[in-house]
């Protein structure tokens, strides 16, 4: 199974230049609510028969639209991939090439996971549920994965063709290290519940930059708003 790659017209672009049937409303409101459900339980605690109940409809009525517990599952993870690159990919392409574009994808992800560390993330909850269990529902997931971290290297090797990084850096490594923060983010926050998480994260980043790039650089948006937010995950 292979996920629509980032570079392509969103999903929410093409919806709202045609109309839902109401098969397909229908169908889009139970992934929606399956969604919801799988930042709660997981991926791996959704069933035909909850989703029934939550949107008080009979379950052969909700399989009609699947088929298999499966391929629910396979459609929560396109339309969490599809909301996230919607939220954090597609408005970073606005900014210019090289660095300031890095920096907004950095920025972007950043509130997302902000909002994710009450709600929950489903790239990381699922990896850990299906990291060891092969088939379709872990391709889906690791799809959707290497599909953001191909787009974060990407950026990177921009930022080096503009000349803001240097020419020697490796942006694979580069990119991994920033994911790895959004991983410690997430572990710091949802289960230590370390109140300076945000800040030591978007530190992290800001010495990620130092350490590749040609010249010093000001902080950036994510850095500025980290000191200025309140809260029990601001800096402190």
């Amino acid at each position: 199974m292979s996920v629509i790659p980032l570079h392509k017209r969103s999903r929410t672009e093409e919806l709202s230049r045609k109309p839902l049937q109401k098969g397909q409303q229908t169908k889009a409101a139970i992934v929606d609510a399956a969604l919801g459900l799988a930042t709660q339980i997981g991926l791996e605690g959704l069933s035909i028969g909850a989703l029934a109940e939550v949107m008080q409809m009979s379950k052969s009525g909700v399989f009609a639209h699947f088929g298999s517990r499966e391929e629910l599952q396979i459609s929560v993870v396109r339309e969490y991939h599809t909301r996230f690159e919607d939220e954090v990919f597609y408005p970073a392409m606005n900014a210019p090439r090289g660095l300031p574009r890095l920096r907004m994808l950095f920025d972007n992800w950043m509130k997302r996971t902000s909002v994710e560390i009450d709600s929950g993330c489903i790239y990381i909850s699922g990896a850990v549920e299906f990291d060891d269990r092969p088939g379709p529902v872990r391709d889906a997931l690791a799809s959707s994965v290497n599909t953001w971290l191909s787009a974060m290297r990407r950026a990177v090797e921009l930022a080096v063709a503009e000349g803001h990084l240097r020419a020697d850096t490796d942006a694979a490594q580069m990119a991994f290290e920033v994911h790895a923060l959004i991983l410690a983010l997430h572990y710091e926050a949802r289960f230590l519940r370390s109140p300076d998480s945000l800040r030591r994260a978007t530190q992290a980043f800001e010495s990620i930059l130092s350490r590749y790039s040609q010249t010093d650089l000001p902080p950036s948006a994510a850095a500025r708003a980290t000191r200025r937010r309140k809260g029990p995950l601001a800096a402190a």
